[in-house]
């Protein structure tokens, strides 16, 4: 029933010459003998180098560590529900075709099902279109009367669509359902308490808690007994509510970027007009136009289409091109893409009543992904985990055997455990008490939320990226485009406004002077201009009703043409009525031109073209002069052609040519089959016209040039056009410095570089700035090129056959305005606005990510390090903690939780675009990072020590009881330590900068978090000691522990005037493990 569409002119094939070079999907030598967590790349990454890291890492939750990541079972579950979908769509339709087949040509034709359930006047049922649509039975189809058959009881006009009435609009989605699908709803909050609740280690605590309530209720009587276990438990439940409202405020985010993501933009007619909708407004019996590249939003048939070729891969799994038209293929599957060609659709079903919507309302549509700094930190967590499980064993191991050996005090000096006379349930209580601190230390060594952290800061740079103009659909292109060292950027709408005007003509072999004159033009030029503008385009001229005002539509190339035809005196649709379109070829961008044949009504057929100046010039034998003859077209003219276009080139026009030729009627083929295989003749033609189109560049892209030069990110222009046209915009734009820099391989053609060898292109690709006339494949090459060189390439692109540059880029930017849904499903980071100066914040945006990032590393390690020093020295030396399991819990909620919020939401600074991009391969954990750290973690360490050992003379207690001196040393410990990552959370702001103040006043929800922990802190060792043991301090001691803390500001500024090594601390060790494996020193 359909056939292969393999034949047509327009798709590239195997030996094209500018098909050369290969896609890598995954580059696995680049990642050959490294550990399971250096993953520099996950885009297209093969499951099991997924699988291997997730086997690697050390968890706790994981359900809460993998939440965002993908989640390969369900993939594989859901990859075999989409077999089974299709396999039941195709199953019907061998039903339908076997049926028909068997009927034999005198067959009893079908009879449409009838249906109750019609609603208003319309002459079918939701059902009835249902029941041909998804079989696709064209016997069924004809006997409602064919196309438009359907149209007519739609009550819809296959040329101007449906009414611009609302009350209309309402009873289409009454009578035939809206173009939704049923969603799988979000996870509610619950579900997310649940997930914290599932922490291995808060279970521990939570076990340790009821065991501590029952013994100590059991021993002390219940009004003095439940506060050691209950207190645990309390604390736990904080850290679970806070750990879920703050994932559950996460899912809120990515939710509304998901429904954002889904949103597409879709042109329809209605009353004759276009008019851009959502996709989720279209309606049975909606008119859509379609063009390359577009997504099919619905089920729908045919009305008319030239080389309409349409991908159904998503629907069937097959990669089949299939070429559609009114009558023997005319139906069109929801979620499938336009290969090739253009046409109008008449849509039949929406929703869940097509192929399409029932797949999506089946399958979870977003099902996570890992980004490669996620992967990163497990491994980092990993390592830390793996320490703090051995410290916590260690302080276990210490504090147990001291205590079953007598040597373990009371703060009134008597011992705690005496063999023989200790009861049973106090010693277990003891040892209870013993395990509930080293469990603690595990909670606080383990940094399980050092990997959500990056979720964290790309769902908050994700929705503020969205105000920049940037939708992100991949979240690994988030922090990638923070490494980014090249950008190969568009010209046409990207770094220029895509606001087109025809300012300059040149036709029957002069300059015209005033484009819009007639006069200067002869009447047959001017005839066969609109004939062709009017005929050979996928825009639009719209007239409404009433009014004298033009509405023009299409792609700003087709809106500047059509403006410059209506300026001549164009009646777009008087001509369009005049002859009839018998073929097609759909502009190309690697042909760079389009033609159709027209059949005039006087049966004579002429051929026209239009596009790229040089290349339809080329095809130029005669042209017509200013007499309105055919003249041919001699060296001389052809030369004074060149040099027209030439000039026009040199003020940054993009230049097009547009030209006819007469065609024999009886060598055009008169069958479908031959009509859809035939290539249009395209030499021998008659130049009509060269036309100039400025296309100004945008305000302030040099500016953005510039900053990215700064930023060690070298901006490449990639442009179909001349390659003088070029040139001017590119020195215009700043991507050339001066005229001194426009020469070879600097400025290079796409044809030039495209027949290189591989070797040559990648020893020319770093010195490429701007590449003229090039093909999407010449643009593939090019990034292919310089990711062998090693270079993180971001690559703008909008048209579908850009589709296999951006999958091969490390960053993918689709142009939201311009591009095609293929280009935008193939990207990474939608540019909403087409802007270049978006996709520089987007810069701005990703290096963020990694910098709020390193930030909370810094300041989560120093907890880290800073908390078990303290604690497993205390515990060797003196058997007895300074910081309990309350106190732990509180500490660990201040550095992962919150301290994630305050840091990983950080606004982008200027800073960060004065420094050369992060390599992939750069060690996380910098040297300057580790400098700060250590000094932070020594000081703590050494003050809370010297506290712990020798407080009570310092602090003058020697005369209080043994055990008020004991809980008052102890509390300030406690104090005096929250205090520390309090103050230090703001040095951890700058960690390379000395004013690390700046700008804290802006980041509202840093100052709120930084007053929320000091109120609590407050609040504990006021109001909480019984729950915390701890106790009131006096105005003197709270002096004290706010001196301690904030010493760690000025030991931050005098810690960050010394030096550090270029070289990574890492490679000294692994330069020194490599000599210890040889034997040597």
């Amino acid at each position: 029933m359909s056939d292969e569409y393999k034949t047509s002119p327009y798709r590239r094939h195997q030996n094209d010459v500018e098909a050369r070079g290969s896609r890598r999907e995954y580059a696995e030598d680049d990642e050959e003998g490294l550990g399971p967590f250096d993953i520099f790349r996950t885009k297209s990454a093969p499951a099991d180098r997924l699988r291997r890291w997730r086997q690697a890492a050390l968890v706790l939750n994981a359900s809460r560590r993998f939440r965002y990541t993908l989640d390969l079972k369900k993939e594989e579950e859901r990859k075999q529900l989409i077999a089974k979908i299709r396999m039941h769509a195709q199953v019907l339709r061998a039903a339908v075709l076997f049926q028909t087949g068997g009927q034999g040509p005198n067959g009893t034709p079908k009879e449409v099902p009838s249906s109750p359930t019609r609603f208003g006047d319309f002459g079918v049922s939701a059902e009835e279109l249902v029941a041909f649509s998804r079989e696709h039975d064209l016997s069924l189809l004809q006997n409602i009367g064919g196309v438009n058959g359907v149209a007519e009881k739609l009550k819809s006009n296959p040329e101007k669509g449906i009414p611009e009435d609302e009350a209309d609009l309402v009873n289409r989605k009454k009578a035939f359902g809206s173009n939704t699908y049923p969603r799988k709803k979000g996870r509610s909050f619950w579900r997310f308490v649940w997930d914290a609740c599932r922490d291995t280690t808060l279970i521990i605590l939570m076990v340790a808690a009821a065991a501590s309530l029952a013994l100590g209720i059991k021993t002390e009587g219940i009004k003095e007994g439940w506060y050691d276990g209950g207190s645990i438990a309390i604390a736990v439940l904080i850290v679970i509510i806070f750990t879920a409202v703050s994932d559950y405020k996460q899912s809120l985010q990515f939710q509304n970027l998901n429904e954002e993501k889904q949103n597409i933009q879709m042109e329809v007619i209605r009353s004759g007009r276009r008019i851009k909708v959502s996709i989720f407004e279209i309606v049975v019996g909606d008119v859509l136009p379609l063009k390359i590249g577009d997504q099919v939003p619905a089920d729908g048939l045919v009305i008319a289409g030239h080389s309409l070729a349409i991908d159904e891969s998503s629907m069937t799994g097959e990669s089949k091109i299939v070429h559609k038209d009114s009558t023997r293929e005319p139906f069109l599957m929801s979620g499938c893409k336009v290969a090739d060609g253009y046409g109008t659709m008449l849509v039949t079903s929406v929703g869940i009543n097509t192929e399409w919507g029932l797949l999506m309302a089946s399958i979870s549509e977003d099902n996570g992904e890992e980004t490669p700094l996620q992967v990163r930190l497990n491994g980092v967590a990993t390592f830390i985990g793996f320490v703090g499980l051995s410290v916590a064993v260690l302080v276990l191991g210490v504090l147990v055997a001291r205590f079953f050996l007598g040597k373990t005090t009371n703060p009134d000096g008597s011992k705690q455990f005496i063999r023989g006379k200790t009861k049973v349930g106090e010693a277990i209580d003891g040892f209870v008490k013993i395990f509930t601190v080293a469990v603690t230390i595990v909670v606080v060594a383990v940094p399980e939320g050092l990997p959500l952290a990056v979720t964290l800061t790309l769902a908050y740079s994700m929705r503020k990226m969205m105000a920049d103009k940037a939708l992100v659909r991949r979240l690994s292109a988030c922090e990638t485009m923070g490494s980014a060292t090249t950008i190969c950027s568009d010209k046409t709408g990207t770094l220029t406004l895509n606001q087109m005007t025809v300012v300059e003509v040149f036709a029957c072999g002069k300059k015209i002077d005033s484009p819009d004159n007639k006069s200067m033009l002869p009447p047959t030029v001017i005839s066969y201009l609109i004939e062709g503008i009017a005929q050979n385009t996928t825009g639009s001229v719209f007239v409404p009703e009433g009014s004298e005002a033009f509405e023009i539509s299409g792609s700003p190339t087709e809106k500047a043409i059509l403006q410059w035809g209506v300026n001549l005196g164009m009646d777009f649709s008087a001509v369009r009525s005049d002859s009839v379109i018998i073929h097609a070829f759909p502009f190309n961008s690697e042909k760079k031109r389009g033609g159709v044949a027209l059949k005039m009504s006087d049966s004579e057929v002429r051929v026209h073209w239009k596009g790229a100046a040089e290349i339809v010039l080329d095809s130029c034998k005669s042209y017509i002069d200013a007499n309105d003859q055919v003249t041919e077209m001699d060296e001389d003219k052809l030369s004074l052609f060149k040099k027209a276009i030439e000039e026009m080139a040199v003020g940054s026009l993009r230049c097009v040519a547009i030209a006819y030729r007469p065609y024999p009627l009886e060598k055009v083929p008169a069958s479908d089959e031959e009509l859809d295989n035939w290539q249009l003749p395209e030499e021998e033609l008659i130049l009509l016209a060269i036309v100039g189109i400025k296309d100004p560049c945008r305000p302030g892209v040099k500016d953005s040039v510039l900053l990215c030069t700064n930023a060690g990110v070298k901006v490449r222009m990639v442009t179909g056009d001349n390659l003088q046209t070029a040139r001017a915009i590119a020195l215009e734009c700043g991507i050339l410095g001066s005229k001194a820099d426009v020469v070879e391989p600097n400025i290079i053609e796409g044809k030039v570089f495209r027949n290189m060898t591989e070797t040559q292109r990648a020893d020319v690709a770093d010195r490429i700035s701007v590449m003229g006339r090039s093909s999407p494949n010449d643009k593939l090459l090019l990034v292919q090129a310089l990711r062998k060189k090693g270079h993180v390439v971001a690559v703008t692109g909008d048209g579908t056959n850009d589709a296999p540059a951006l999958h091969e880029a490390d960053i993918g930017l689709a142009m939201g305005i311009q591009g095609t849904e293929v280009a935008k499903e193939s990207s990474d980071i939608i540019i909403l606005d087409d802007n270049f100066a978006s996709v520089v914040k987007v810069v701005r945006w990703g290096r963020s990510v990694y910098a709020n990032i390193q930030k909370f590393i810094q300041f989560q390690l120093t907890v880290n390090v800073a908390a078990l020093i303290i604690n497993v020295v205390a515990a060797v030396s003196s058997g007895n903690v300074p910081l309990n399991a309350v106190q732990l819990l509180w500490v660990n909620l201040i550095m992962d939780t919150l301290g994630a919020l305050a840091l990983a939401t950080e606004a982008p600074t200027d800073h960060l675009m004065h420094r050369a991009p992060v390599g992939r391969r750069e060690p996380l954990i910098t040297n300057i990072m580790w400098r700060n750290l250590l000094i932070q973690a020594l000081y703590q360490v050494t003050v809370l020590l010297v506290l712990n050992f020798r407080g009570n003379k310092i602090l003058n207690l020697e005369h209080e009881t043994k055990d008020r001196a004991f809980k008052v040393k102890n509390t300030l410990i406690f104090n005096a330590f929250v205090l520390c990552q309090i103050f230090n959370e703001v040095n951890a702001r700058k960690p390379d900068e000395i004013n690390v103040w700046r700008g804290v006043t802006k980041n509202h929800l840093f100052m709120g978090i930084i007053g929320l922990e000091v109120l609590l802190q407050v609040v504990i060792i006021f109001f909480l000691g019984k729950f915390a043991s701890t106790i009131r301090l006096s105005w003197q001691l709270w002096i004290v522990s706010v001196a301690i803390g904030i010493v760690s500001w000025p030991l931050a500024i005098v810690g960050k005037l010394i030096p550090v090594p270029e070289r990574p601390f890492g490679e000294y060790f692994k330069k020194k493990s490599g000599l210890m494996s040889n034997g040597s020193l």
